[in-house]
């Protein structure tokens, strides 16, 4: 048996807000763009690929935007004088609080929001630029925190035995 709420209106209220953007933005690019889809190489395609991955870790993860995530959630204050964030039961602030939470769905809006821009205008290049590098500084840190693990967890296996 399906279940249907009133959740699914604005679920789907959303997606078509989303296909209305790219719609709107494809024909704004037919027009506009500073590089087209045919130029894109795959420099472009990686540096997009790496901003988007960096900006979904901003928004969704990181603690410097938990501000922005918050602002869709609701606010109950305890007896205690605490308070406490909940997602709210129904409507469009529930789809957005999901959205920001969700990296496969912020996902997919910031590709579109990056992609827009980066062929749009050469003045989102350095942006892009930033981001894209951010990230893959990310990766790189990561990478060596692994690599120091690992050797911490083999010395102390050494001096284990």
């Amino acid at each position: 048996m399906i279940r249907v709420t009133d959740q699914y209106f604005w679920n789907i209220i959303f997606i078509l807000f989303y296909l209305g953007l790219v719609v709107m933005g494809v024909i704004v690019l037919q027009s506009e763009a500073y590089i087209t889809y045919a130029e894109l190489d795959l420099f472009d395609i990686v540096i997009i690929a790496l901003a988007s991955q960096r900006l979904i870790r901003l928004f969704v993860y990181d603690s410097m935007t938990k501000f922005f995530r918050e602002q869709f959630y609701d606010a109950k204050v305890t007896k205690a004088g605490k308070v406490t964030l909940h997602k709210p039961k129904t409507g469009p602030r529930r789809t957005l609080c999901e959205l920001v939470n969700c990296s496969w769905s912020f996902g997919l809006w910031a590709t579109t929001m990056v992609t827009f821009f980066y062929l749009l205008t050469p003045l989102a290049f350095v942006p892009v630029l930033i981001l894209a590098l951010s990230a893959v500084a990310t990766w790189l840190q990561l990478f060596s925190s692994m690599i120091g693990w690992k050797a911490e967890q083999l010395r102390g296996e050494v001096e284990g035995k």
